[in-house]
């Protein structure tokens, strides 16, 4: 006799947000993305519906990146240090779906662009891509200040994906955003009570909570992942349990904390045993991705190419069991 699945079913759901605008007034893949909408945890399609898929974001940095492993660089060693000819390779050769530029040549330690350089950047970006766009800052929070809200203005119109926005940093980058129709990141350090409390302000300061995407730092494998994983975990049980202030999608930077672990980027020469770097970081950033996946992240930035089409591969597994 066969034993019943036991099923849970959820009050909540996970807000819906769009990403990118309409073309010819048809909101549709390459131009538009969903995420969220989620009614259940990840992938049980039989507990609630899942209308939107994950999505890869494809990073790509406004200079060439000094601390990159060679690994890593070598994939995109002809268009280091143009941001244009970059997200051409990411759209043609490995077609991406949306790109994440990092405005790290604005930090005052690595170039220190001004707003205006950063703006005219990204107004030149947008002419030439048609997929949806997440802006990132320096990390320098004052910065970040200038920076963002010039790019907010320059991307008017296009409803990109602005961030970081954090406790300490938050009212500057919502004001603009909420001008200028955009969408924001949300910032929280592994902390479901900061993230509830940062998306209350800046819903307070007039931006729908539909508009708000979390970021909660996470860690890569090795590195804190399980407790990010857990953090993560919490807040999704939390808004499917009826906690709006919570029901946001996530955003996960998954080749950030990847790229930088020791065991992903050290020479063979130095550890032996831990087999050649060439594979080893690749594999560092899929296996943190497909555990983030599961943990309910909605976007995923990630760098390698090949990690991101293995990755893309999964996902596409995945959300065959929804059709079945």
């Amino acid at each position: 006799m066969s034993i019943p699945l036991v099923l849970e079913k959820y009050s909540g759901k996970i807000n819906t947000l769009t990403i990118g605008t309409a073309k010819n007034g048809i909101e549709d893949r390459p131009f538009v993305i969903k995420i969220g909408g989620e009614e259940s945890l990840p992938f049980l399609f039989q507990e609630g519906s899942l209308p939107n898929k994950p999505v890869i974001a494809h990073e790509i940095w406004d200079i060439a990146p000094c601390d990159w492993p060679e690994e890593l660089t070598r994939a995109y060693a002809d268009v280091l240090g143009n941001p244009l000819e970059w997200a051409q390779k990411c759209i043609r050769e490995y077609k991406a779906e949306m790109l994440c530029i990092r405005l790290q040549g604005a930090h005052p330690d690595f170039g220190n662009k001004t707003a205006q350089e950063e703006a005219k950047l990204i107004s030149q970006l947008l002419k030439t891509i048609e997929i949806p766009l997440i802006i990132i800052g320096c990390q320098d929070n004052d910065k970040d200040n200038l920076i963002l809200a010039a790019c907010s203005e320059a991307a008017k119109g296009r409803r990109c994906l602005i961030g970081n926005a954090s406790t300490d940093n938050y009212k500057t980058l919502t004001a603009s955003v909420l001008a200028d129709g955009h969408n924001i990141i949300a910032e929280s350090p592994i902390d479901i009570n900061i993230a509830k409390q940062l998306n209350i302000l800046i819903s307070d300061m007039g931006l729908g909570l539909d508009r708000i995407v979390i970021n909660p730092t996470v860690g890569a494998l090795g590195y804190g992942l399980e407790y990010a994983y857990s953090i993560m975990e919490r807040s999704r049980l939390a808004a499917l349990s009826g906690d709006k202030a919570i029901a946001s999608p996530f955003i996960c930077f998954v080749a950030q904390e990847s790229w930088r672990a020791k065991e992903a980027k050290a020479l063979e020469q130095d550890f032996p045993s831990w087999g050649p770097e060439v594979e080893r970081g690749i594999i560092w950033e899929i296996i943190t991705a497909s555990a983030l996946l599961q943990a309910g992240a909605d976007i995923l930035v990630m760098r390698h190419p090949l990690a991101i089409e293995k990755i893309n591969n999964h996902i596409t597994n995945l959300m065959k069991v929804k059709a079945e």
